[in-house]
């Protein structure tokens, strides 16, 4: 990084269209170089966090200490019903609307025995109250740890309340061995609908015709102990990008599956998603360079 840190980089797969996380190498190799790994899991517990755990950690091995969620005002507001167009505006009645999608993201969390911190990214047009509401709506009403992260702003120095809330967090109380959400034993369906029903909030789980017929084709092959990974949105728990908060009892169709025979992977797709991820057409890597063992073009 530009402050020196090492930083391991295989494998980025968003986590809306495939597994979200870092190579099991990566995390490992890390892991012997320093005390503390942070590794990325993207787009919330019902996505990253949920195939982090049940896919990589089940085939790894690996057992995180802590869990970190990150939270914005504009997220919360977002999620609170505040049009897109103001939420950059103060707004506390929907900043405290938007508070349940981030407490059933933190139950879902919990439900894997993670102890979990959120970490709140604090942008220019954040106000003192607001901040203040959110960590009060954690610290008092959730019961969970919450630091304010400046790091965009002022660099390493503007996460050191994170990270000694991290570290404090660890020693004194750190998370219970991995409750993954399925069985390798389950059955395809028992697995998408146990993900579905318990972490999303669905009521029902439905299957295009397409599908049931490579449910049957998985059963015939004999890899039905595969891990599922589904893609969905990643704006929804429900597969519908336009339905936010913490929505519950809704249908969720899957109109897809694809076998992953190499990765050992069932990949489910649910609602319109492209799982080809788009990069704009002068990517920020065509300026990264290093230049007399000085970085360049990362800021």
């Amino acid at each position: 990084t530009t402050e020196g840190l090492a930083a391991f980089v295989h494998g980025g797969p968003f986590a809306n269209i495939a597994h979200g996380c870092n190579s099991i190498l990566a995390t490992k190799m890390e892991m012997t170089f320093g005390d503390y790994v942070v590794t990325e899991a993207g787009f919330g517990a019902d996505l990253g966090a949920e195939k982090f755990y049940n896919i990589k950690c089940r085939k790894s091995g690996l057992q995180p200490k802590l869990t970190v969620i990150v939270a914005t005002a504009q997220g919360l507001k977002m999620h609170g019903g505040v049009s897109l167009d103001r939420i950059k505006e103060p707004n506390m009645e929907g900043l405290q609307q938007g508070f349940g999608n981030l407490d059933k993201h933190i139950r879902n969390l919990r439900s894997f025995g993670q102890t979990v911190l959120v970490a709140f990214n604090r942008f220019a047009s954040d106000t003192d109250e607001e901040v203040e509401a959110i960590r009060r709506h954690c610290e008092e009403k959730l019961g969970v740890g919450f630091a304010v992260n400046n790091a965009f702003a002022e660099g390493g120095e503007g996460a050191v309340e994170l990270a000694n809330l991290v570290v404090d967090t660890i020693e004194k109380k750190p998370s219970e061995p991995l409750n993954f959400s399925y069985s390798e034993n389950d059955s395809v369906e028992q697995k998408i609908e146990k993900i579905a029903c318990n972490l999303y909030g669905a009521s029902v789980v439905t299957y295009s015709i397409h599908s049931r017929k490579i449910i049957k084709l998985i059963e015939k092959m004999g890899i039905g102990h595969y891990p599922v990974c589904i893609a969905k949105t990643q704006y929804s728990f429900s597969a519908d990008p336009k339905i936010y908060g913490a929505v519950n009892n809704f249908e969720f169709h899957i109109k897809d599956i694809v076998i992953n025979n190499g990765a050992e992977m069932i990949v489910a797709i649910a609602g319109e998603i492209l799982r080809m991820p788009g990069l704009p057409k002068e990517p920020q890597a065509m300026h990264i360079d290093i230049v007399d063992g000085n970085i360049e073009g990362l800021s």
